[in-house]
């Protein structure tokens, strides 16, 4: 058997890329249904590889160290939350995409792309997370501004880029790699990029590896998400853990909560503890309906 990753599935086919380089296309066992598991980009397995014309075998799915669902991808390891002055930015999904990032273990970092048109949006943007333990990375595909901070962060991991479409997510794939993926242009009515949907491929380049797909800004909180974990994916409420008059505390609208006087006095940007409340509600909401 050899080993490999797998770089890409499509219509029940894998290719898989060994260390070597060589790629080979394999089909899925069944075992793998009846375990309820299916090949994922980024997966690492061990594989049979097939003679002359025919196909493969996927053996073995060896432990992932990440999964996501939107996308169905393996062992994220940086997670690349991409923002932009156009279209608009969502500080909700990046949010969201934070606290899946921490649920699962991965790195993250928030990208401020197409810093030549707005300057001040990643000075913004640093000031609402300065205390959320995230990175905030000023880059320009168009001019080359900051992509060597980024290639630098990204060295050395598999890594996925996140975020609204149109916020030229492809354009730094390209400027990073050299590859020739596929832009989507911004709809000028709306502001919003043209969805480019394609199935996820791990890319290969220049040193760096990267999964290119579409879907996460799909994401929602998952019903069977503890409300009052919620705020464990928040660093920056760690030192006032304990302090709150109740326990738990949900740092919402509970008298005595040391949070809630944290923002009142300076110490916690209130957009950002804002839009944690607005979470919390989606995910209470989804934990009430979880059995239905």
């Amino acid at each position: 058997m050899l080993r490999g990753v797998i770089v890409r599935g499509m219509g029940g086919l894998y290719t898989a890329r060994t260390p070597a380089g060589e790629a080979y296309v394999l089909r899925c066992k069944k075992k793998f249904r009846r375990l309820g598991l299916s090949p994922l980009v980024g997966d690492e397995i061990l594989f049979t590889p097939g003679e002359e014309e025919e196909h493969g075998w996927v053996e073995e799915i060896l432990p992932r160290k990440t999964v996501c669902v939107r996308p169905p991808v393996a062992n994220v390891e940086l997670l690349l939350i991409v923002a932009a002055p156009v279209p608009a930015p969502d500080l909700l999904l990046v949010d969201r995409l934070l606290v899946r990032a921490r649920q699962q273990g991965m790195d993250a970092a928030l990208v401020v792309n197409k810093c030549d048109l707005d300057a001040a949006l990643a000075g913004e943007l640093s000031r609402q997370y300065a205390r959320a333990e995230v990175p905030v990375l000023p880059v320009s595909a168009r001019t080359g501004q900051g992509l060597d901070d980024l290639r630098q962060v990204m060295a050395g991991r598999l890594c996925c880029f996140a975020g609204l479409s149109g916020v030229g997510k492809s354009t730094l794939l390209n400027a990073l790699t050299g590859l020739g993926v596929e832009t989507g242009d911004i709809s000028q009515k709306i502001q919003r990029g043209k969805n480019t949907p394609r199935h996820a491929e791990l890319l290969e380049a220049k040193g760096l590896r990267v999964l290119d797909t579409a879907g996460f800004s799909l994401l929602e909180m998952e019903g069977g998400m503890d409300p009052v974990t919620l705020k464990d994916a928040y660093p920056e409420f760690a030192p006032y853990e304990g302090q709150c008059r109740f326990s738990p505390c949900y740092h919402a609208s509970e008298p005595g909560c040391a949070v809630t006087a944290a923002v009142a006095a300076g110490e916690l940007d209130p957009q950002r503890v804002e839009r944690y409340r607005e979470l919390l509600a989606d995910v209470r909401k989804a934990w009430r309906e979880r059995y239905d």
